[in-house]
């Protein structure tokens, strides 16, 4: 039996891996994705499309990752390690800088066993900082 930890797991493993493709098999076609600044993103296209955004202007593995579970829901804390590659709307000129950042998630998985939220939470203001903003 697959449980919710599993499948957080495995979606973490896949964001580590840079597979956004076997992240997208994770989650619900009605899923919803809320992101630490911005308006929530509903459905897995719109979840494709912002893997494909962060993908060209970040690379970062997750590393300390601790899960924890109970019932369908569950929450995620880590470390974020990345490097600004390209830079984003709105935000400093990307010149490659490495940053360190604390981060923490809320899941849930629905009973078919995907992920239909993603609640993403870290401090913008020490990401500016660190980026030299």
């Amino acid at each position: 039996m697959t449980t919710t930890r599993d499948i957080v797991a495995a979606y973490y493993a896949a964001f580590n891996a840079g597979d956004t493709d076997a992240m997208l098999a994770l989650v619900a076609d009605d899923m919803r994705h809320d992101v630490n600044q911005g308006e929530p993103r509903h459905g897995r296209a719109l979840f494709a499309e912002f893997n494909a955004h962060m993908t060209r202007c970040y690379r970062e593995r997750l590393t300390d990752m601790v899960i924890f579970a109970e019932g369908e829901r569950a929450a995620a804390e880590f470390i974020v390690n990345g490097t600004y590659l390209a830079t984003d709307d709105g935000l400093p000129e990307a010149d490659g800088q490495n940053y360190r950042l604390p981060g923490g998630a809320f899941l849930s998985v629905n009973a078919d066993g995907l992920i239909d939220r993603v609640t993403t939470y870290y401090n913008l203001n020490d990401w500016l900082k660190q980026v030299g903003a």
